[in-house]
Formats: structure tokens, C-alpha cells, sequence
């Protein structure tokens, strides 16, 4: 490799970076979550009216509704897909999140898809999430 390139994404390597990703999520750690992203990372969520355009805007929704005493009670991932594409990998799957506000636990069935990209220094990031409502079934 010449200077300056990044090696390719393994499947491994999307595997242990999505699978944290949930983890952190999983456990409300707002820390390690946000982590996770690039400064530059968007978010398009069904629920939202706007698209995210960055972690910092993001960052504020999650403190608004941390503020409201939501949390993450379980997030479940099944059914992924990764597809690798050099330094960038899509990661998509289905997801099952309970969240609670002191009150009822509210189940959220979605898909989702996450961008990861792999830094000049090796780390492996998410660039981009979309949710999006699992259609009912008839």
C-alpha cells in the first residue's frame, strides 16, 4: 500500500463495528454510541422531519430525548447484510428496539442501514444510518 491508502473492509471488521455500535446503543452509552460516527456522519430517521446532517445535530436530539428520560430498554438485531465495497461497507438489518420514557416500553420494528468507512488510521466509523418502519404485515 502507498501512503496515504486504506486498506479494504473485511466482513469481520463490519461485523465487530456494527455489533458495537448496537451494543452501545443497546445500553444507552452515549459515549461509546457517538463514538461510533464520524463528525461528518448523517441520519435519515423515519420520525425526524429533517435529515441529521452531522453527529453534533444528532447529538442534540439524543440529549433532548435523554432529557425527556427516554431510553434504550433492548435493541435486537437480526437478519444482516453486509456488502463490502473497498474502503466503505453497507451494513443493513432488521431491528427490534424497546425504549422507555418511565413509562410503558414502546417496541420500534425497523430496518436499518449503516454506511461504514474505514479511516486512514485504521478505525472503522460509521459516515451514515438510515431507519426506516418495517412495512405491517397482512
Amino acid at each position: 500500500m502507498g501512503t496515504g491508502t486504506t486498506a479494504h473492509l473485511t466482513r469481520h471488521e463490519v461485523e465487530q463495528a456494527a455489533t458495537a455500535l448496537v451494543a452501545a446503543f443497546a445500553a444507552t452509552d452515549t459515549g461509546a454510541y457517538f463514538d461510533a460516527f464520524t463528525p461528518e456522519a448523517s441520519f435519515i430517521f423515519h420520525g425526524e422531519p429533517v435529515r441529521l446532517a452531522t453527529r453534533a445535530a444528532y447529538e442534540v436530539l439524543w440529549d433532548s430525548w435523554l432529557d425527556d428520560g427516554w431510553r434504550v430498554v433492548s435493541c435486537e438485531s437480526t437478519n444482516p447484510l453486509i456488502q463490502l465495497l473497498g474502503e466503505v461497507a453497507v451494513f443493513s438489518h432488521d431491528v427490534e428496539t424497546i425504549t422507555g420514557t418511565g413509562g410503558s416500553p414502546e417496541a420500534t420494528f425497523e430496518r436499518e442501514t449503516i454506511v461504514f468507512r474505514k479511516l486512514t488510521d485504521g478505525s472503522i466509523k460509521a459516515v451514515h444510518e438510515h431507519l426506516s418502519p418495517v412495512p405491517a404485515h397482512p
